[in-house]
C-alpha cells in the first residue's frame, strides 16, 4: 500500500496491507499532528505534495527497503488540511524477525521525511511557517 490521501489515514488498514503470516515481526509508525514545533504554537497545518512525483518516490523507497529486507512494507501519507492529534503519516514494516521491521519501518519514515516532495505549512497565532522535513536521530 503507497499512498497519499485526503481523508484521515486508519492506521489498522495500513497494518493489514503489510499482515502475512510468513513475517512474525510487525511495526507500524504513526506522526501524528502536534500542538508545539519548535516553541511556536501550532493551530493547524496543511500538507502540500506534488502527487505523480510523491507517489513515485514513496513506491521507490518500499522497492529500496525490499532489497534492504525480506518483507512487505507500506506508507500512506495524508495532504490537506489537519489539527492537532490528527494522524499525518502511516508507514509499516512485516519482516520474519522484530529487529528487522523495527529497523525497515524507522528507514520508510525517515526516507519519506528526507526525501518525498511533501511540503508542511504549519499556522498559529504567530503566523505561517513553512517547516523542512528533517531526520531524527
Amino acid at each position: 500500500m503507497i499512498g497519499l490521501s485526503k481523508q484521515p489515514i486508519d492506521p489498522e488498514a495500513v497494518r493489514k496491507a503489510v499482515e502475512s503470516k510468513e513475517f512474525g515481526g510487525v511495526c507500524v509508525f504513526v506522526g501524528e499532528v502536534r500542538s508545539v514545533t519548535s516553541n511556536r504554537e501550532t493551530t493547524h497545518l496543511v500538507y502540500e505534495a506534488y502527487e505523480p512525483m510523491a507517489l513515485t518516490k514513496m513506491q521507490e523507497i518500499a522497492d529500496e527497503a525490499s532489497v534492504k529486507w525480506p518483507g512487505k512494507f507500506a506508507l500512506v501519507h495524508r495532504i490537506g488540511e489537519m489539527f492537532p492529534g490528527d494522524i499525518a503519516v502511516v508507514t509499516a514494516a512485516a519482516c520474519p524477525h522484530r529487529n528487522e521491521s523495527f529497523e525497515a519501518c524507522r528507514y520508510l519514515i525517515e526516507r519519506i521525511k528526507s526525501d518525498v516532495p511533501i511540503w508542511k505549512k504549519e499556522f498559529g497565532p504567530n503566523g505561517e511557517f513553512w517547516v523542512e522535513g528533517e531526520i531524527q536521530k
